[in-house]
């Protein structure tokens, strides 16, 4: 293949008519403040998409487009190509032609990368153009870290062999060196790649398993000889402050790593198990920043109205849900909309997952009596405007929250239900009088992740007989025949068919008739009246709409739907 031509891509856009000349202009002026490419400048100002872009200058070049989303990349054959040249290239092999390699570039006119690779892979190479951030994100995948944990874990194993003491190389000149730091380095660079939420390592009786949670599913990532099990949790002790020499007892504490551009916060648990200590590990990147209510995936009346509620001066709004289905997410998107300078906000919580700017965050410590009771109390002396507690644990915290939320506090808060009909209920079950709950609670927002189809393979298929029982059992039935998505597995998504979670939800609004309801003892009739308040916007309803949209699969539907009878 010929070497491509330098083409100023400003000019061609011009010339194609895809952006006037007043805002190339535009574009070249901040390009020479920012130092930033000019097509990333051009495509931040809403002046051109980035398909848009990489179309024009393919044409122009005279070679293949390729969308990568819907490319199954050979993995043996794109990491030929070493990962460092890779990404500084923005490029990737995808196919062995022989005399020749396909190689995808985000920068086709980039003549040096060109010679580079040439003369790297020793071979003529032919160019497809792609998006610069689908090479990123593809490279993400091709580079997993899986292959070289397992040759550090069997590196670390032949060290134990020899009598290592970890105790001591821990802190020795020259650790970073060690077989379990560069393990561990290793497994969290791959975990913050694939947007692993945990990690699990669990000592069995014969070997080690390292798992990831990703979108709310434990996957195995590799397996090692058990001997290498004590070495890992002691580092991480070690890293996270705490007692090495305590092995009998659970342990909880916390540190941050940084991996490449990423700083990452790690929440760490130890628990003592029959064949050694177990470790979780809850990943929280903090350079994603917090969502707003928009990004959540709420439906839009749903939307509107909550939006409206936590812009009131008092009042309580909870959130419900099991571990791990976003709450805390959704009470820090509700936060970043009224963290305003005229408010003042506290939160009170355990741990601090986020961190906002003009926010005054609490860490509450039971070893010290630092209590949510206790800091709430105090908290109250402190003139807020919006208070934050991080869940409803005991009845006294349950009290003094619905008190703040009477005395002219707008609070925010979770609390583990099943569904927003129960909650109301469950506050009084827990010793807060009824007239309370009745007066501050506004509003109750449940909520669950669903798994959403991969764009990269999905393919529709026919609902079994089962399914369609399910949908019209109450969430659609026209008789109009249905055809879902589903994802049938490729590398962008590690064969799962889904690649991300969206969340769906159901909230209840205190109107005039459940307070009422509320207050009398007739619990029975207070449910059924929630229940009908919800009809047509319950989680159920929601999560079958997004199937119907060809978001996520039935499967998944049904999933949060049996979560919420059980």
């Amino acid at each position: 293949m010929a070497r491509p031509e330098k083409i100023r891509i400003g000019n061609l856009l011009v010339q194609e008519k895809m952006i006037s000349q007043e805002q190339l202009s535009l574009a070249l002026e901040q390009q020479k403040r920012s130092g930033r490419k000019l097509g990333r400048v051009l495509i931040e100002n809403g002046f051109a998409t980035e398909e848009a872009i990489s179309e024009a200058l393919a044409k122009q070049l005279k070679i293949p487009y390729l969308n990568l989303k819907f490319y199954n990349v050979n993995l043996s054959v794109a990491r030929t190509l070493p990962e460092m040249q890779a990404r500084r290239f923005r490029a990737l092999l995808l196919e062995d032609k022989g005399n020749s390699y396909l190689v995808a570039m985000a920068d086709p006119t980039d003549l040096f990368a060109y010679d580079e690779i040439s003369r790297l892979l020793k071979r003529d190479i032919e160019l497809v153009l792609v998006n610069e951030n689908q090479v990123l994100e593809t490279m993400d995948r091709v580079y997993r870290r899986t292959e070289q944990m397992t040759d550090l874990a069997r590196e670390l194993g032949a060290d134990m062999a020899e009598s290592v003491d970890f105790g001591a190389l821990s802190i020795e000149p020259g650790a970073e060196d060690a077989p379990v730091v560069k393990l561990l380095q290793t497994m969290f660079e791959d975990a913050t790649q694939v947007n692993a939420s945990d990690v699990h390592i669990e000592p069995q009786e014969n070997l080690l398993q390292i798992r990831f949670r990703i979108d709310g599913m434990l996957q195995l990532q590799t397996e090692s000889d058990s001997k290498i099990a004590p070495a890992l949790v002691q580092r991480l002790k070690l890293m996270s402050g705490l007692d090495i020499s305590e092995k009998r007892l659970p342990q909880d504490g916390r540190f941050n790593v940084r991996i490449r551009e990423a700083r990452i916060d790690v929440r760490i648990s130890t628990m003592p198990t029959q064949y050694g200590e177990s470790v979780a590990m809850r990943l929280l990147n903090r350079s994603t920043g917090v969502q707003g209510l928009e990004g959540l995936g709420m439906p839009p009346q749903l939307l509107s109205r909550l939006q409206q509620i936590i812009r009131r001066s008092t009042g309580m709004v909870l959130v419900t849900g099991p571990t791990g289905s976003g709450k805390t997410t959704t009470l820090y998107a509700a936060l970043n909309e009224v963290n305003t300078i005229d408010k003042k906000i506290i939160t009170v919580e355990d741990p601090i997952e986020y961190r906002l700017a003009g926010l005054n965050q609490v860490q509450v410590n039971e070893k010290i009596d630092l209590t949510f009771a206790r800091v709430l109390r105090s908290t109250l002396r402190q003139d807020p405007d919006i208070i934050l507690v991080g869940e409803m644990r005991d009845p006294e915290t349950a009290q003094i929250g619905l008190r703040a939320a009477l005395t002219g506090h707008m609070v925010f808060s979770t609390l583990h239900t099943r569904d927003a009909a129960s909650t109301p209920i469950r506050l009084i079950d827990m010793g807060a009088p009824r007239y309370m709950v009745a007066s501050s609670l506004q509003a109750v927002i449940a909520q669950r992740l669903v798994r959403v189809n991969c764009p990269s393979c999905a393919e529709a298929y026919q609902p079994t007989e089962q399914e369609m029982q399910w949908l019209q059992g109450g969430v659609r039935d026209d008789g109009k025949p249905i055809q879902m998505m589903r994802g049938r597995g490729c590398q962008f998504c590690h064969l799962t068919g889904y690649a991300g979670r969206t969340g769906v939800y159901e909230m209840l609004e205190m109107d005039a008739e459940l307070t009422a309801a509320v207050n009398k003892e007739d619990t029975a009739a207070f449910s059924q009246l929630a229940v009908r308040n919800m009809v047509g916007r319950s989680m159920r309803h929601q999560a079958a709409q997004l199937a119907l949209a060809g978001r996520t699969t039935l499967a998944e539907a049904i999933r949060v739907s049996s979560e919420l009878e059980d």
